[in-house]
């Protein structure tokens, strides 16, 4: 089934990508743009993991590391990893101050786990825990190639629209559309292509938020860090993500709420449901609510307190 689902989101952001090429160069430009998403499709298969580990400057950790937390971060994700019957993913930090995590990796024998410094920093070895189950989730359901080639293609379909106007013959009449057409393009074909990631990232984030916490055995510890990670990334702008916004995501949480960009056509679910849903799942699996109370969006539920600690990095 996850198979089916990669080919549809592909099939259609191709589609799409197909179509920005008409828009801009006719009969012509469409296949131009075939080609070019076709040779895309497959670049991404083999590479996007290692264009977004680039992208995001992650640095490879072992258990050699002088780190404290960071070898914990390490052997917890080892751990893990060989409880949920994965290979061992390589493990890496990110040095940004938002707190965030993602997982990126064509299969779980080629993954990446990868947290950021400011997530080290700033949540309890319990809720590191949990995160990081999270995106072994997403590993195990083998959701990072989807979410990983299609942050790639997106991405590409937003900057060609961007570039819609410098693209095509000199007499506007020679595009579909014309000069509107094009103006249109450049505004719809990017919310498009997050309409497109959208239908199936939220699903998976859900899923990902119930396998994590059944792999860490500890659904509270996941339901404070993602409000924990929330409020923050309302307040730490990535900069990264910004410049690159189909990357989005990839995280656990939106990184891009550090500067009010629009997040109309959100690919994460909202916190505050997931929480909820968290701590149903902490009841159902026998565990009792034994910690304070705290409002996540209109939603009051128990969560864990835990005391601030200083993190690796302050």
């Amino acid at each position: 089934m996850n198979h089916l689902k990669t080919f549809a989101l592909l099939a259609a952001l191709t589609a799409l990508f197909m179509g920005v090429g008409y828009m801009i160069g006719g009969a012509t430009g469409m296949l131009i743009a075939l080609v070019f998403a076709g040779g895309l499709n497959l670049f991404s298969y083999w590479n996007a993991d290692k264009i977004v580990l680039r992208m995001y400057r992650a640095q490879p950790v072992d258990e050699q590391h002088p780190n404290a937390v960071v070898r914990a971060y390490v052997a917890d994700v080892a751990q893990m990893a060989r409880d949920a019957g994965l290979p061992r993913p390589v493990v890496a930090i990110i040095p940004n101050d938002q707190p965030n995590a993602f997982a990126t990796g064509r299969n779980p024998a080629n993954a990446a786990v990868c947290a950021t410094t400011g997530l080290l920093d700033m949540l309890t070895r319990d809720e590191i825990r949990g995160v990081m189950a999270h995106e072994l989730a997403h590993v195990k359901n083998r959701d990072t190639l989807t979410m990983t080639v299609t942050a790639t293609v997106a991405g590409a379909i937003a900057a060609l629209a961007n570039f819609g106007l410098f693209f095509g013959g000199d007499d506007d009449r020679e595009r579909p559309g014309g000069i509107l057409g094009t103006l249109a393009l450049m505004i719809l074909a990017p919310l498009a292509a997050g309409l497109v990631q959208m239908a199936i990232s939220r699903g998976r984030e859900y899923e990902a938020d119930r396998i994590g916490a059944e792999i860490a055995g500890d659904p509270e510890a996941l339901a404070s860090a993602l409000q924990k990670i929330d409020d923050s990334a309302r307040r730490i702008v990535n900069p990264t993500a910004e410049r690159n916004p189909a990357s989005g995501q990839l995280f656990i949480i939106n990184p891009l709420a550090g500067r009010g960009a629009d997040n109309l056509f959100s690919t994460h679910p909202a916190t505050g449901n997931r929480v909820k849903a968290l701590m149903e799942l902490g009841v159902g699996m026998g565990l009792a609510l034994r910690r304070p109370t705290f409002v996540a969006a209109g939603v009051s539920t128990s969560v864990p307190s835990t005391p601030s600690r200083s993190g690796p990095w302050g």
